[in-house]
């Protein structure tokens, strides 16, 4: 249900755009991550750093496209965001005693892996979302360079909410799949 909610953004997102344009969807997209945090804000008192990094990229880049009546910059914070993730991730590979990965699975989720396999799976994700930024500057300002500029901005809507949820999902499954033969057998049962 989490994951769900997460994403509740990009889905109004899709949505607005499909109903009316891009800059009613960013608008929309807005306005959802605000209330997105509020809602978390009153029900942990805390906010997540996820929606905290999303909500600023939103707002400068968002408000840079409703501010200019220009697609440009709302294209370029997929990849923005995406590449702070990994810069925070890899980060924490190389210049911190735990990484991300061991804070956020190990400590909150309670799973247990060497420190070999906890660096390899950080590893991972920092070069996922280097990779998934760059596919998204690809779609967004080169792939179909021949078509109609509407249809280019469709492509990138729909990449941006279908084909990078497909990509993190497909990713998060291989990643568990890897995952899986480091995990000790009593963690399994508990």
């Amino acid at each position: 249900m989490k994951f769900l909610f997460d994403l509740l953004p990009l889905f109004l997102f899709f949505a607005a755009y499909k109903m009316y344009d891009i800059f009613v969807a960013t608008g929309v997209a807005i306005a959802a991550s605000f209330v997105q945090i509020a809602a978390v804000w009153l029900k942990h008192r805390k906010f997540e750093t996820m929606h905290v990094i999303t909500l600023v990229a939103l707002v400068v880049f968002g408000g840079m496209t409703l501010l200019l009546r220009d697609p440009l910059f709302i294209k370029w914070k997929t990849t923005i965001v995406n590449w702070i993730f990994a810069a925070i991730i890899l980060y924490s590979q190389y210049f911190t005693r735990r990484s991300v990965s061991e804070v956020l699975f190990g400590d909150k989720a309670n799973i247990e892996l060497p420190r070999k396999a906890w660096r390899l799976f950080n590893l991972n994700w920092g070069i996922f979302f280097l990779i998934v930024g760059a596919l998204n500057i690809y779609v967004a300002f080169y792939y179909g360079l021949h078509l109609d500029e509407a249809v280019r901005e469709e492509i990138w809507v729909n990449f941006k909410v279908f084909g990078v949820i497909g990509l993190t999902i497909a990713f998060t499954v291989v990643q568990i799949i890897l995952m899986a033969r480091y995990l000790k057998h009593d963690s399994l049962d508990a």
